[in-house]
């Protein structure tokens, strides 16, 4: 049996529960429409949901699946972080806390520590992670932060070759190199071996991946006994016992959203879930923040309209355009 505890995060919606001795965490932006995830035209879901696994689409399509993952990511990161800063992921908004521009990086850095509460994370010295991995890790922002934290070891993957070369650069200049490092790297295919990680990190790049079961198989694996997975991850609403499927308006919806993410079949908190039993996980826990993050999208666009979003947009390329206009 797995000896790990994971927790699922919807941003939007977030979903954690424990396991043996590891402990996985899911947890990801909800929508505000009901609905966070969809089907590419590259890699659809066999289920009526859309959800867990992708069809076998064949070598060709899956290429460029994550050929245009990197070239989005190579494109717009660095118009990202002049606007933004370093961290790549949703906001944490307290409901009773009126939004401001200038909170919004503080509440990026609200959602890392909210998601480590959630997961039950220790800042004890003798349980804290010393060994992280970062799946999707943009920048390297929550790896930065973590190994500041924790003063653990990281290590970072990430499909885009200009993130890989700007988060190693920003760990250089602040003087965490021989602790942290980052890789171009496939999700699906983790270069680590077996039982690596007392802590696995994956902050909203688990709605990239086509093929659920792999991702969330191979969280598992690199997981050593008694470690922590935490998902953080965009995800569409759960289905009620009496509906086969999304409803056609919210499948439309999440189209649009996936043909200008690149985006593959979305799923369910309850979809992860089942996939985190299917591995004899436990102390599972799952949460659905929608309400949360909603203040995170405005501001997005508010600061896009500024002299400086406008500007950097207008250098960035191609897929910049496409991800803001959409």
């Amino acid at each position: 049996m797995v000896a790990a505890a994971p927790a699922i995060v919807a941003s939007g919606g977030f979903l954690s529960l424990p396991l043996p001795r590891r402990t996985t965490r899911i947890w990801g932006p909800a929508s505000r429409c009901s609905t966070r995830r969809c089907s590419t035209k590259i890699a659809r879901s066999k289920s009526s949901s859309g959800s867990m696994e992708a069809t076998a689409g064949s070598g060709r399509e899956m290429e460029e699946l994550r050929r245009g993952i990197a070239e989005l990511y190579d494109e717009s990161s660095g118009v990202w972080e002049d606007i933004w800063g370093d961290h790549m992921h949703h906001g944490f908004y307290p409901p009773d806390k009126a939004a401001s521009l200038a909170d919004h990086r503080a509440a990026q850095i609200r959602m890392i520590e909210e998601a480590l509460r959630f997961s039950g994370v220790s800042d004890d010295v003798d349980e804290k992670p010393q060994r992280i991995v970062d799946v999707g890790c943009g920048i390297g922002g929550s790896s930065r932060y973590l190994a500041n934290k924790y003063g653990a070891r990281c290590q970072g993957i990430t499909l885009s070759p200009v993130q890989a070369q700007r988060a190693q650069a920003l760990v250089a200049a602040q003087g965490l190199a021989d602790r942290v490092e980052f890789q171009v790297a496939d999700a699906l295919a983790q270069p680590f071996p077996d039982g690596q990680f007392d802590l696995v990190w994956s902050m909203e790049s688990g709605e990239h991946m086509p093929d659920k079961r792999k991702f969330v198989s191979e969280l598992a694996r690199v997981a050593a006994p008694g470690a922590t997975i935490i998902i953080v991850t965009w995800c569409h609403r759960d289905l009620s016992p009496s509906e086969e499927s999304l409803r056609p308006e919210e499948k439309k919806l999440l189209s649009k959203i996936c043909d200008a993410y690149y985006l593959p079949a979305w799923c369910s908190t309850a979809d992860y879930v089942q996939l985190l039993h299917s591995l004899s996980l436990q102390d599972i826990r799952a949460a659905d923040w929608s309400e949360y993050v909603a203040p995170f999208w405005p501001a997005v666009i508010q600061s896009a309209l500024t002299w400086k979003g406008l500007t950097s947009l207008l250098r960035s390329g191609k897929y910049s355009l496409m991800h803001s206009i959409a």
